[in-house]
């Protein structure tokens, strides 16, 4: 029989917790887990990703405050009938009531980022919801060590029922590339500039504009030397860095690309990679550019620390340092080589610790020893 898995998130546009989601289970072993998804929004582009078929719930959810979502929740969740129900973020958290509501036995919760309004989870109410729904799910996974942390010493949820599962990249898809100078005349980048890159939702918790203000310092102290951003992503904030560019004199520097579908490609075409967000779990965009080949320079918050070897991999700053991000850009500018380095040395630890194998191997564990779980228990109530 196949475990069947409900997994409630807030939608499916393009996201590293979406992506992450795609990927499990596009590659969970379907002889085993069959899947269902409820986004509490919409759905989107990463649906177009999924491997198999997979039933879509959209409940359309706006901003506003939505007192019958956990009964709207349970209504699916009763047309599914799923094993087990697995929530994702503080967005998916009525996903717990309706799921209890609808008599499922298993819910997981899952912690993968923080929202812009609480980057450091402070936000007393959230923590209180969080923690008194803790009777109601049997397990909680991170996807970093700082979550973790964060759920057992601020929230209050009990050491035993906390696990870490690290997110996996798919080393074959995204792989080095030698060959930049033809991939960059295919996007129409300049050949011969040194190519920072990012890519995320242009949202404020991603902090692009301490990165467009690192390259006006870069370029003021190199002017000798062609430098190019290359932006891949869309969102609110689209409109303002453009406007903020044009401000500050570098439109002419920046590759506005918005939403895109090839982003194997555009890394491979990068010099470096940067993740300048302020609040972060484990990046699934850093982890990508690690296994291109890239040097990474991602700000000092959440999981990137773990993710990152500093000074081997990459750098950390501070963020919204834009100087200090300006100062460790301009460093791989001048130093070739390192540059170099520290991108193959990137590429052999996502090789061997941060493998799409590895994390699908302790989803699958960790599914499979909650179901068996449940029946022991079933079993033992019938006796």
């Amino acid at each position: 029989m196949k475990i069947k898995i409900l997994h409630i998130l807030h939608s499916l546009h393009i996201g590293g917790l979406e992506n992450g989601v795609v990927n499990l289970i596009n590659h969970l072993d379907n002889g085993k887990f069959g899947h269902a998804i409820c986004c509490i929004s919409s759905s989107g582009a990463m649906a177009e990703r999924l491997e198999q078929p997979v039933e879509i719930f959209s409940l359309n959810k706006g901003n506003k405050r939505d007192y019958l979502l956990p009964f709207k929740i349970a209504q699916v969740v009763r047309k599914v009938r799923p094993h087990i129900v697995h929530t994702r973020n503080w967005a998916a958290i009525d996903g717990v009531i309706g799921a209890k509501l609808a008599g499922v036995k298993f819910i997981i919760h899952g912690e993968h980022g923080r929202e812009a309004t609480d980057p450091a989870g402070a936000n007393l109410i959230r923590r209180k919801i969080r923690k008194g729904l803790n009777p109601f799910i049997s397990g909680f996974v991170t996807v970093s060590h700082d979550l973790r942390r964060w759920l057992i010493n601020d929230v209050g949820i009990p050491e035993k029922k906390v696990i870490q599962i690290i997110n996996g990249v798919d080393t074959n898809k995204f792989a080095p590339q030698k060959n930049k100078k033809s991939l960059r005349e295919k996007f129409g980048f300049d050949a011969d500039a040194f190519l920072i890159g990012t890519v995320g939702r242009l949202d404020p918790v991603k902090d692009q504009k301490t990165l467009i203000n690192a390259l006006a310092v870069m370029i003021t102290h190199s002017q000798n030397k062609k430098i190019k951003l290359m932006i891949a992503g869309s969102g609110p904030e689209e409109q303002e860095f453009k406007k903020m560019a044009a401000e500050i004199g570098v439109e002419d520097r920046i590759y506005f690309l918005g939403e895109r579908s090839d982003i194997p490609e555009l890394m491979q075409s990068m010099d470096v990679f940067v993740l300048p967000s302020i609040a972060e779990g484990v990046s699934n965009t850093i982890l990508e550019a690690m296994a291109c080949g890239l040097p990474i320079v991602a700000s000092r918050v959440g999981g990137n620390h773990e993710l990152i070897d500093y000074g081997k991999t990459g750098f950390l700053f501070v963020a919204g340092d834009y100087k200090e991000l300006a100062g460790r850009l301009s460093f791989y500018l001048n130093n070739y080589p390192v540059l170099i380095e520290h991108g193959n040395n990137g590429r052999k630890r996502t090789e061997e610790l941060f493998s799409l194998q590895r994390m699908v191997g302790r989803y699958e564990e960790l599914y499979c020893s909650v179901f068996n779980r449940e029946h022991i228990r079933h079993k033992n109530k019938q006796s």
